[in-house]
């Protein structure tokens, strides 16, 4: 009897000494000092085509410094880097079986500041005929891997005018999809397309704790430090979205993890911890990410979005987007077993919350990869405005879920629990 009192009384005193440690690491100040920087106006609403998107790169990277945490294999900083192009159409001429066409009836998706085609090139052949959905047959073939000329019957003109607002930046292209707005079904075709072409550099930010007996195996957690920039002045608000909910909290909680993991030691796998860049403006930061890791090697993602304001169930509670497609939300609530906090499902399916956000990629991949959020997304005030600012927030519960999810991804980190597959997407 002596012996099980002696190791129930041990098993407190770890237990004990265990919230203490995560306690001095993360509370609401801690999550107030990083939040007041990265949700303040002098970060310019954090566009990540704007120069004031440096500040808070330059701030993420300073807080790992700090923490003396290592660089992803590959890299010679915690800065990713990556390119995205946006093409600008300035001139398009063109025949279809010797009939020349209008310049306004010619629309390239490229990266090509100069193309030329015909029917010589080797280009697939497709139809949006009368009566279909446009908007979805046209992002089939945007969406492609393949060289397309694209016929959109004339019935369709007026959706056809307004396929050029959806010339966005992207990843250089591989293939070019060209669409004309005919009646006919030509067999010689040629076409020439000149564009401007707009590079910018966009900027990840990353860093890694080593695992001891599993570095091979990879727990990432992650968040979006990007967000709307600044809009046209408001009468009742500012201009700046401030983003302090969406996803400075997300990042605040990123940074709070790397400190408490660094502090404890005790992960056999390897951790990253990702800043992403673009979720806003089509998810650059996690898709080229994704592309630089074997999916296989990644055990688990936690991404976290949207954690500064109360659930739907109130103070010390979270949901986890996609819960039913692994078993990592029942594994993290398991580790929570003897905490008043709680996991729940994603309580706004119908939102399609699991494919809007950063861990969408992976996650099409087979990665157990699932967004932690808070946010009531069907009566969010201040969502994409800009009033998000951190006077809005809940600092204390914001560190509460913080800490839950350090301790309910304990025996994942530990290797003693591995999380379920996700079934890929069939196109992966």
């Amino acid at each position: 009897m002596k012996k099980i009192l002696f190791l129930s009384a041990a098993g407190f005193v770890s237990l004990l000494s265990f919230g203490q440690k995560i306690d001095r690491i993360i509370d609401a100040v801690k999550v107030k000092n990083i939040e007041k920087v990265l949700s303040s106006d002098m970060m310019g609403g954090r566009n990540p085509f704007s120069k004031t998107m440096e500040l808070a790169t330059g701030f993420i990277e300073d807080q790992f410094r700090a923490t003396h945490l290592d660089y992803l294999e590959g890299l010679h900083s915690y800065r990713q880097q990556f390119s995205v192009i946006k093409p600008a159409q300035l001139h398009a001429s063109g025949s279809l079986n010797g009939q020349t066409l209008d310049s306004n009836s010619i629309v390239a998706f490229t990266t090509t500041a100069l193309l030329n085609v015909n029917d010589q090139s080797g280009y697939k052949k497709a139809h949006i005929a009368a009566g279909a959905k446009f908007n979805s047959e046209a992002f089939k073939y945007i969406q492609s891997d393949s060289n397309y000329l694209v016929l959109v019957d004339t019935s369709l003109a007026k959706d056809f005018a307004r396929l050029s607002r959806f010339k966005r930046q992207s990843f250089e292209r591989n293939n070019n999809v060209l669409f004309v707005l005919t009646a006919a079904d030509p067999l010689h075709y040629n076409i020439a397309v000149e564009h401007e072409l707009f590079r910018s550099t966009l900027t990840n930010v990353v860093a890694v704790i080593p695992g001891k007996s599993r570095k091979d195996e990879y727990v990432i957690f992650s968040g979006h430090y990007d967000h709307l920039g600044i809009g046209k002045p408001n009468a009742a608000l500012d201009s700046i979205y401030n983003g302090a909910n969406d996803d400075a909290s997300g990042i605040t909680a990123m940074i709070l993890l790397s400190k408490y993991f660094k502090k404890m030691e005790h992960n056999e796998r390897t951790l990253i911890f990702v800043a992403f860049t673009g979720e806003e403006s089509g998810g650059f930061g996690s898709r080229y990410f994704s592309r630089q890791l074997d999916p296989a090697k990644v055990i688990a993602l936690f991404n976290i979005e949207m954690i500064g304001t109360e659930s739907k169930w109130g103070a010390n509670s979270a949901y986890i987007t996609g819960y039913e497609k692994s078993d990592m939300g029942k594994i993290l609530q398991a580790n929570l077993a003897n905490s008043k906090f709680h996991f729940e499902p994603d309580p706004y399916p119908q939102q399609n919350l699991f494919y809007r956000s950063d861990n969408a990629t992976l996650a099409a991949l087979g990665v157990p990869a699932h967004t932690i959020s808070t946010s009531k997304m069907d009566s969010e005030k201040f969502y994409h405005t800009p009033g998000d600012e951190i006077e809005t927030l809940d600092l204390k519960n914001m560190a509460e879920v913080i800490k839950s999810i350090a301790i309910s991804s304990k025996s994942i980190i530990s290797g003693k629990d591995t999380p379920s597959r996700v079934a890929k997407e069939k196109n992966n």
